[in-house]
């Protein structure tokens, strides 16, 4: 038991998130822990926390305790250099998160992110520090040889953390780190300073060795054969815990303060529950009751201005009650699932585009089936009219987030952020996303950097198979295009290619931003999750450092604000025509203008979102539609797959063909797609007459 006990900790982990320098899938450190029966282990990442709640829920299920930090530059006397910094608690992990958001988004555009040396004092709560590696901060000031500096700068560490600050003895045999460590000896003797053995882990095993030197190459955009570049040796893997002992058994007292690190942490991240800001209601209702009022409200205008005025015969009061009772009926699952906040906030800055004369588009996806949205201004579509069902976007037997994808017009969506970073202020952030080494991009930036000739990779690169809809791995690619694997055989710089690539193949590559995903939160977010910056965009919102898998799962709420160019043409085309005299209200543009209809029949469609490829002009030319939900269906069958039914659909509409219902009792249902199952609410609805399922459960057979 005691031994058990006594497990060197391996507290300087460098996930893929340390771009370009760590080569470690938090999912295989998961699997390395649980084989291995790891007690703790800890991150690392250089200038991010992006992996800290994957790497916590990951490790956590492995029996492994999570110890969570990351290196932050922070400059001391004009000098910079890495910290590494470890939360204890949660307020330490505020600090943390604190920290790493500042070295962002407080920082001239000029230097690295960093922090001043003062910001982690004011933040040192709960936090125990190291003194790093040969980037560190403190070899960077020894490198210097003033040692007045050197002092100063350990007397204010020991000021502030007093036992919460070690020194790292790191021995990977590179140089420069033999003297760093006689530097460390001789100042912990002085300064009492606590020792403590490390190892900075980039992979996990000695063999990737090559690989992440080729991936280091990558980062630094040079060459395996450059002399003249940032390389480390081959010792940068996980040993295990007698070796190490071994490696640090002149220093016991380095090791044995390693053995009990993981005792000074009690924290890990947790998933949470959605947290939606609240709205700011100019009323005394609480959400709930102002979302039925505004629905309420909204429906009324809707039903007096464009519902029953196509209706030419009517009963006024039946088509109000089913209006009515669909309304409620949603307000009812909306309320339960509390999820008023979110249709309030959509709402308010929807309406605050199209009263700033920002085109926004009619909606699209399931979203489009809430009739709520489409009194709220939302959309546009009336899903009575087209059938569409509410439980397709929200359903109280399936839990999960209402997710709007709503288009603005491409020049002017900027406007919206702007907004609503004026009325959220630093609670309003984009989502960050990661470019991957996949298949292709894993073998044309190995071969540069091996200096293979860019025509011969480019010609490997060309034998991947290509399918967006399900992009194959190398292995998969290898395994299916006999000439990849020829070319390995018989050339000795492709073997080396595909074996560095097949190993680093799905790897994070660089940081990017979501193209339109925002998160808006109730309180400070640099406060609730880090945040990032690239200096170099020119971005109006920070990102959130966490993708947006984390996000969620931080209990942030995501918002899609989507930019599309044909809002743009579109608004241009009425501003031209205004300027000749000429007034249209796109959202009063009638869907039965058979001329419109014949143009469509023609093909010439250039220009038309969604109908302009050669493919779907030619479908219109066989089809020749005459109603809207012709086109409709088009758009809907114009993909892998059910674009095989195209023909019979045309045949049937046609006269051609007789349509075949599958049972007479679902005729209703594929009358208008003329016996073709073509959306997801016609499942629904089968499911629903056949097996008399509810329309809850009916969502649940579609998913």
């Amino acid at each position: 038991m005691e031994n058990e006990k006594r497990k060197f900790t391996h507290f300087k982990i460098h996930t893929q998130y340390s771009i370009c320098e760590g080569a470690i899938k938090i999912t295989d450190l998961g699997k390395y822990c649980k084989e291995n029966k790891i007690q703790a282990i800890g991150l690392s990442d250089s200038f991010n926390l992006c992996g800290a709640l994957e790497f916590s829920e990951e490790i956590s299920k492995s029996g492994t305790q999570p110890i969570i930090g990351t290196q932050i530059n922070f400059i001391f006397n004009k000098v910079m250099g890495k910290i590494p910094i470890f939360a204890q608690t949660k307020k330490g992990f505020s600090n943390l998160t604190k920290l790493s958001s500042k070295s962002y988004l407080d920082v001239n555009e000029t230097l690295p992110p960093h922090c001043n040396l003062d910001e982690l004092f004011l933040h040192s709560e709960d936090i125990i520090v190291t003194s790093g590696g040969l980037d560190s901060l403190l070899n960077n000031l020894i490198k210097k040889n003033n040692t007045k500096e050197v002092q100063e700068f350990i007397s204010k560490m020991t000021k502030i953390f007093n036992d919460r600050f070690y020194f790292e003895i790191q021995r990977h045999n590179d140089p420069g780190e033999k003297y760093l460590e006689n530097n460390l000896l001789s100042l912990s003797k002085k300064f009492k300073v606590p020792l403590i053995a490390s190892q900075e882990i980039f992979y996990i095993s000695k063999d990737m060795f090559e690989a992440h030197d080729a991936l280091l190459c990558i980062g630094q955009k040079t060459y395996v054969d450059e002399k003249n570049r940032k390389k480390f040796s081959d010792q940068h893997f996980m040993k295990n815990s007698d070796e190490l002992e071994n490696l640090y058994k002149d220093i016991p007292e380095a090791i044995e303060n390693n053995y009990n690190f993981p005792f000074r942490f009690s924290y890990k991240l947790k998933k949470l529950q959605p947290n939606l800001p609240s709205i700011k209601i100019s009323s005394n209702l609480s959400e709930n009751d102002e979302l039925l009022s505004l629905s309420k409200i909204g429906l009324k205008n809707r039903l007096e201005n464009f519902i029953l005025k196509k209706k030419n015969t009517y009963d006024k009061a039946q088509i109000e009650k089913i209006y009515y009772e669909r309304l409620n009926h949603e307000i009812e699952i909306i309320n339960k699932m509390n999820y008023s906040g979110y249709f309030l906030i959509v709402s308010d800055y929807i309406k605050w585009a199209k009263k700033n004369s920002i085109p926004v588009g009619p909606g699209r996806g399931s979203g489009a089936g809430s009739l709520v949205a489409y009194s709220l201004d939302i959309t546009d579509l009336d899903p009575i009219e087209f059938g569409l069902i509410f439980e397709r976007f929200l359903n109280p037997d399936r839990i999960s987030m209402p997710d709007f994808d709503i288009d603005f017009c491409e020049e002017k969506r900027d406007l919206v952020f702007k907004y609503l970073k004026s009325k959220y202020k630093g609670g309003v952030a984009h989502i960050i996303t990661f470019g991957k080494l996949k298949a292709r991009m894993a073998l044309r930036d190995i071969g540069r950097v091996l200096g293979l000739p860019y025509g011969h990779v480019d010609k490997l690169c060309k034998m991947i198979p290509f399918d967006p809809s399900r992009p194959l791995t190398l292995k998969e690619s290898i395994a299916r295009e006999p000439r990849i694997a020829e070319e390995e055989k018989s050339n000795p710089k492709v073997k080396k290619l595909i074996e560095l690539s097949l190993k680093l193949e799905g790897l994070n590559r660089n940081l990017a931003t979501h193209a339109a995903g925002v998160v808006i939160a109730d309180e400070k977010l640099s406060e609730k999750v880090p945040l990032y910056k690239d200096s170099s965009s020119n971005l109006l919102l920070p990102s959130t450092q966490f993708d947006m898998h984390s996000s969620e799962n931080s209990g942030l709420v995501k918002f899609d604000i989507l930019g599309l160019n044909t809002l743009t043409v579109i608004n241009k085309t009425i501003e031209i025509l205004r300027s000749k005299n000429i007034e249209i209200d796109i959202s009063k543009i009638p869907l039965d203008d058979m001329g419109i209809y014949k143009m469509l029949s023609s093909g010439e469609t250039t220009g038309l979102f969604q109908l302009e490829s050669s493919g779907v002009r030619s479908a219109l030319k066989q089809m020749k539609p005459n109603q809207f939900e012709d086109i409709v269906a088009l758009v809907a069958l114009y993909r892998p797959g059910p674009m095989n039914n195209i023909p019979i659909y045309n045949d049937c509409k046609n006269g051609i063909k007789k349509p075949d219902y599958i049972h007479k009792s679902l005729e209703n249902i594929l009358k208008p797609t003329y016996g073709i199952i073509i959306y997801q609410e016609q499942v629904m609805q089968i499911a629903q007459t056949l097996a008399g399922f509810t329309a809850s459960e009916a969502d649940i057979l579609r998913k």
